[in-house]
């Protein structure tokens, strides 16, 4: 570097050259020495950053020794120098041994900016805690659910509140309403139960095969803390379908009453007397093997429409509630004579009063189909000559073409229908009447409009504000109980009956079962 700088300076003024001078060998006389030939300098191997310092050094050194030029701009030297000044540092800053490093080291955060997660201040100094990005004062480090300190070295966290591990586990872990108790993991380490698909009733799994009690009526297990009434014949009942259930013949009649008067409301009056019988359900299910028309529904028939004679006990009086059993129940053989074709009409004692009618809607429709099979407002015709006489005239008329002719094959009026359009039909007169109960005249089912067709429904207790907040859910199951059938002749048959009676109306409906046995497409 030194004699870089001296060979571009030259001496100072006044100082010998060091130089020796030169002889040539013979010049003069008593030449005494000769000059040395120089020996090639090897300069040692040097990197690119050092001969790059170098000649950033070098260059504004020669520019010193020159002579001054005429600056033709104001300022160009600065911002040479100003340059020349950058490329120096960058060279000099420049380490081609330094690796690179794609995760640099993270900033720690400032002091002031850390807030604590529980009272929302910030932290100074002093002792912290932290988690996932969150900071706590020590005795902020709280249980979001009991607000004790945590001292253990395991807790939960969730968002920025944090919990004990069994805290959480109270809160947020599934119980069984059943056994009260943390629903249990499977095989696979997953939270596994059965939820009631209407009431959202959560259980485990076991207890659809330790025989839990079950409500006849609205299909609650019963929970451990709490007894269902027993009824005595292998059935129980909550509390809520207690309050209101129908228990003996003679409590029975006005909601019988009440449904007929709902027939004629909608222009299917009755003009025969059928009597109406709450019984237990061993009589119940005599009744049923001797009866040998129609289907029944599986796994339990509650109600069932009469057509033999036949000795049934009823229920005679009301039994008293004693603990979880009923008690002083008194019946009576009730002998029942034929007098057309139906009998009697039986209901399962025992279930709240909305289940009773809509049993008794089902079964009085029944009664209304064989009434009606054979007659018509009281005088004898035979469908079958009619209907027969009625498609004859159409062939003349020529409303239908030969090859698209219907089917000719006619029912005696509402005589011998398969089960499926039977019992559809039934349990639409079910659900209408439910939906007359609990909902809003306004919101309930509309029919078209027609001259057949009922312009009202008639007024109900749900007019009248006599139904409560758990009688309307009650009927609000019965419905949904309805609509999602499976079987065949009551689940298929109810939604095909229902879709014709909400596109036809229920007497266009009707008239044409009466005369094709089937619903109207």
């Amino acid at each position: 570097m030194k004699w870089l700088c001296r060979f571009l300076k030259g001496p100072k003024p006044g100082e010998p050259s060091r130089r020796r001078p030169q002889v040539a060998a013979g010049e003069g006389e008593g030449a005494l020495w000769h000059q040395r030939p120089a020996r090639p300098k090897i300069d040692p191997p040097r990197n690119e950053n050092e001969e790059l310092v170098d000649r950033a050094i070098a260059e504004p050194l020669a520019e010193a020794v020159k002579p001054p030029r005429e600056k033709t701009h104001r300022g160009e030297d600065s911002n040479d120098d100003e340059d020349l000044t950058r490329a120096v540092q960058d060279s000099l800053n420049m380490n081609p041994y330094t690796p690179y490093n794609p995760y640099p080291p993270s900033q720690a955060q400032p002091i002031g900016h850390r807030v604590c997660g529980g009272c929302k201040h910030e932290i100074g100094r002093g002792h912290y805690l932290s988690c996932m990005g969150i900071y706590w004062h020590p005795q902020c480090f709280r249980c979001r659910s009991c607000g004790h300190l945590i001292r253990e070295t395991e807790f939960t966290l969730l968002g920025t509140d944090s919990y004990h591990k069994l805290c959480y586990k109270e809160l947020h872990h599934p119980k069984c309403d059943v056994c009260l108790q943390f629903i249990p993991t499977n095989g696979s380490g997953l939270i596994e139960y059965r939820a009631h698909p209407f009431w959202g009733q959560k259980y485990c799994p076991s207890h659809e095969r330790d025989r839990t009690p079950r409500c006849c009526s609205c299909e609650k297990m019963e929970p451990r803390n709490t007894k269902y009434m027993s009824l005595g014949d292998g059935r129980g009942l909550c509390m809520e379908c207690l309050g209101s259930a129908v228990m003996d013949t003679s409590e029975c009649q006005p909601l019988y009453h009440s449904i007929r008067d709902y027939y004629e409301g909608m222009d299917m009056r009755l003009d025969q007397q059928i009597p109406v019988l709450l019984v237990e359900r061993q009589a119940l299910n005599e009744a049923m093997e001797g009866e040998s028309k129609g289907p029944h529904h599986m796994p339990e028939t509650r109600g069932l429409c009469l057509s033999e004679e036949r000795t049934v006990s009823s229920i005679l009086r009301r039994p008293r509630i004693g603990g979880n059993r009923l008690l002083g129940m008194r019946t009576r053989p009730q002998k029942l004579t034929r007098r057309c074709e139906v009998t009697a009409i039986l209901v399962l004692y025992g279930l709240p009063r909305l289940l009773t009618g809509s049993i008794l809607a089902h079964e009085l429709m029944h009664g209304w189909l064989r009434l009606k099979g054979t007659c018509m407002d009281g005088q004898n015709i035979s469908y079958t000559h009619l209907s027969s006489l009625f498609m004859n005239f159409l062939e003349k008329i020529y409303i239908f073409p030969p090859k698209a002719q219907p089917d000719r094959t006619f029912h005696s009026g509402y005589r011998n229908l398969n089960a499926e359009v039977e019992e559809g039909i039934c349990q639409v007169m079910s659900y209408l009447w439910l939906e007359s109960e609990i909902l809003p005249s306004s919101s309930r089912h509309a029919q078209p409009s027609s001259s057949s067709s009922s312009s009202s429904y008639p007024a109900t207790s749900s007019e009248k504000g006599g139904i409560s907040h758990t009688g309307k859910k009650l009927g609000e199951f019965f419905m949904h109980q309805i609509a999602n059938d499976t079987s065949t002749a009551y689940g298929d048959g109810f939604r095909t009956a229902y879709a014709a009676v909400n596109k036809y109306g229920l007497r266009q409906t009707l008239s044409h079962i009466r005369l094709t046995g089937g619903f109207p497409v």
